[in-house]
């Protein structure tokens, strides 16, 4: 399956790659951004981790060109000091984390995120680890459900979309799951109505709120002076995240902002590749 990756020229210039340098692509995916950045190199090194094992043979055989300039581990973004600490790497000169799904990802029946296809309820991006979908809706309580989704989703018809999940336990597939939705919730003109049901889902099974929480407070401890830091996402949720994170950092006189205002794709990337629509783009430079 071909991979487009979203905003890699204006991500690779707010990278700024040394050819010398040292660069951890924190969200390796399918490699595109990785083998991007590992083709300016001569010397320089590029960490590529990933939560995903299957996407990280993915990109590693995507990457293959340029083996000889990446290390693959895979990590959450809990996990990436500890990482660079078994590498014996201490500071970094640029990170680049693309908080979005790979379109294989949302593709693949037995990954439990797509919509157009059924599948298991799983939605897990480590499939080796924790509850899956099916665990939570079909054994949490409507609250918790219905508290997740507004919280990670910010979906105004969570309760009812709640109770309807509840009600119609047990929950047995992917599109079983998106009609009990869409019964719950209108159909809009641009979405399915289980769009962002599925999202909010995805991001309590994977614990992504948590993790972006780590990677903002622990990257700036590991980009060394003048390094950067380019964050990619996908939802309004973590791009306000995202902004007060590198806002406060400024404040505090510990980076400077790259995007005084928030980098989105072009029509004509968005023509070529819809999946980008909703990417937004910051980068700071540490100090």
């Amino acid at each position: 399956m071909e991979h487009v990756p979203v905003l890699l020229r204006e991500a690779l210039e707010l990278l700024a790659v040394r050819p010398e340098g040292l660069y951890w692509d924190a969200t390796a995916g399918l490699g595109g951004h990785t083998a991007a950045i590992a083709a300016r190199l001569t010397t320089g090194l590029v960490i590529a981790t990933d939560r995903d094992a299957e996407s990280l043979e993915l990109a590693r055989r995507n990457t293959s060109a340029f083996s000889g300039r990446i290390r693959f581990r895979k990590a959450a973004f809990s996990e990436l000091r500890a990482t660079l600490a078994e590498l014996g790497i201490a500071k970094m000169d640029g990170l680049l984390a693309d908080l979005g799904c790979s379109r294989c990802q949302l593709l693949s029946p037995e990954r439990g995120l797509s919509l157009s296809v059924d599948g298991p309820l799983d939605g897990r991006m480590d499939r080796s680890t924790g509850p899956t979908v099916g665990d939570l809706v079909n054994t949490r309580s409507a609250k918790e459900i219905a508290d997740s989704l507004h919280s990670l989703g910010e979906i105004r018809r969570a309760r009812k979309i709640a109770a309807s999940i509840v009600a119609a336990r047990p929950i047995r597939s992917t599109l079983h799951l998106a009609s009990v939705v869409a019964k719950a919730a209108p159909f809009t003109k641009r979405i399915h109505p289980a769009t962002q049901t599925f999202m909010a889902l995805r991001r309590w099974v994977n614990q992504e709120h948590q993790e972006l929480v780590a990677l903002l407070a622990g990257a700036p401890e590991l980009v060394a002076s003048g390094g950067r830091i380019v964050i990619m996402s996908f939802m309004s949720l973590e791009d306000r995240l995202v902004k007060q994170s590198f806002r406060e950092l400024e404040r505090q006189g510990r980076a400077r902002l790259l995007t005084k205002r928030v980098i989105r794709p072009s029509e004509e990337e968005v023509s070529g590749n819809p999946a980008s629509r909703s990417a937004k783009l910051r980068a700071l430079e540490m100090t």
